[in-house]
């Protein structure tokens, strides 16, 4: 389980991401971007859906044989000198990490971009204990400073425009400079280097882990996770279960797949290997390396009939050409997991009470499952969630009896015919320039955007059944 993001009612939530015209601009500016550039690199690669159908082999089979590749991978780290733990929950794992920070009498810890130890809840747990934790992903730094949670799987703040960026230097660190990407970015350079050189502890995520060898890779656009796990003396990766790959040879299949689709680009700025705590004769690297695994519900969504998600590389290929994501942002969801690939995966880790209103942010268009590297049918799940959400009575108890209601009439032809009928007519009385005069729950949402189309009293049998006699004259 985790935490939603927000407390705030979805609805209100996603009025307040409607109505912030800088959120909008600055996710749609990215989406064009981003989306343009994984369209040249998409047809520069070629025999796209080739590379798709691979990469989603590639996966299934470490889905299928997930235990005897956690095993490999379990035995390579430890004969690489490393550490294993096996953390079945957040707790587990949170517990687990604080254990070894306090172990080394870590007062500071550097990290890299992780989404695990957002879902997890990492950060407040060491925070708590009196260790401070410095995100040093350029992005995450800004939204750490600025207690504002990450938006976007790949790209964190994305929401936030260059202009609120330096009021939250200026506001927090204190900073003059120009509101230029580059000083901005030189200036926290400046403000973090000191903080990997002091830190105790360095932790990372885990892109994929090779079993073969035992290796964690690790891909990003910025040094600073090069950082993180060079110069302090104790490396603590964190990954998600699901996340391997049997060899270096499926890395390179699942690498091409998730630079060309998360940032349009043939490979990330940095792509790296670490295997173990450095060895006597080298002089980088930390000297004890733990591997936190994580499962946190991941098992039993294995076993379910949305195990197709956890296919999933966290490109955020989704999310970037979403039409819901694109009007409401991240935190319109609640969750550290936005998007298409959120409104699945949220109810599974997090359960239904707290994440029930994403699967119905969506249009179902299905954009999202032409582009998905992995080819997980992102759609299909988020309707199978409404299915099992009204299966188990989940939904408001107005919409199960308006459902019933709609059932009954439409298994009974007699009384189906009547209230087409009637309501034809009713609408012809009743609907004026678009607009009905009763406007409540989901038809007041539906139509404040929407004009309801000119009735004119006859239903659309009575109109065919007219023009067939018509038609036989």
């Amino acid at each position: 389980m985790f935490l939603k993001t927000s407390q705030v009612e979805f609805k209100t939530r996603i009025r307040q991401q409607i109505d912030d015209p800088i959120m909008r601009k600055a996710v749609a500016n990215a989406q064009e971007r981003i989306g343009g550039n994984r369209q040249k690199m998409v047809d520069e690669l070629g025999n796209w859906e080739a590379w798709r159908d691979h990469a989603s082999q590639i996966r299934d089979h470490v889905l299928q044989n997930l235990d005897a590749y956690l095993y490999q991978l379990s035995e390579k780290v430890t004969e690489n000198g490393g550490h294993v733990y096996f953390a079945k929950t957040k707790e587990e794992a949170t517990g687990y990490i604080l254990k070894v920070a306090q172990a080394k009498n870590a007062k500071k810890v550097v990290k890299s971009k992780s989404m695990v130890t957002e879902e997890i809840g990492m950060n407040p747990v060491l925070q708590q204990a009196g260790i401070e934790v410095i995100e040093t992903d350029l992005g995450e730094y800004i939204l750490q400073l600025d207690q504002d949670p990450p938006s976007h799987v790949v790209v964190p703040a994305i929401h936030k425009d260059r202009h609120q960026i330096r009021r939250v230097l200026a506001d927090h660190l204190g900073y003059s400079g120009p509101e230029t990407p580059e000083a901005m970015t030189r200036f926290i350079r400046q403000k973090i280097r000191q903080d990997f050189l002091s830190a105790e502890v360095g932790i990372t995520g885990c892109n994929f882990a090779v079993a073969e060898t035992g290796s964690v890779c690790l891909v990003t656009n910025e040094g600073n996770a090069r950082m993180c796990t060079t110069l302090p003396k104790t490396h603590i990766a964190v990954m998600g279960m699901e996340r391997i790959a049997p060899t270096f040879e499926e890395v390179d299949v699942l690498i091409t797949m998730l630079a060309r689709s998360a940032v349009g680009a043939r490979l990330t700025g940095y792509n790296t290997w670490l295997t173990g705590p450095r060895e006597a004769d080298n002089v980088d690297g930390p000297e004890e390396f733990h591997l936190v695994i994580v499962d946190n519900g991941r098992s039993a969504v294995l076993g379910s009939q949305f195990r197709d998600v956890l296919r999933c590389i966290r490109c955020g290929a989704c999310i970037n050409t979403c039409p819901a994501y694109r009007h409401i942002g991240g935190h319109g969801y609640g969750s550290i997991y936005p998007g298409p690939i959120g409104a699945v995966i949220s109810p599974l880790l997090g359960g239904y009470k707290d994440f029930k209103d994403l699967p119905y942010a969506c249009s179902l268009c299905s954009a999202c499952d032409t582009v998905c590297p992995v080819k997980i049918p992102l759609s299909k799940l988020i309707l199978r969630h409404r299915r099992v959400m009204a299966e188990e009575g989940i939904t408001p108890k107005a919409e199960q009896r308006v459902i019933k209601m709609f059932a009954y009439a439409n298994s009974h032809p007699g009384i189906w015919k009547v209230g087409m009928i009637a309501g034809a007519r009713a609408a012809s009385w009743l609907i004026k320039e678009g607009k009905a005069p009763i406007n409540i729950g989901a038809i007041s949402s539906w139509t404040q955007a929407r004009d309801l189309p000119d009735a004119d009293g006859e239903s659309f049998r009575s109109w065919f059944k007219k023009h067939q006699a018509q038609g036989k004259k």
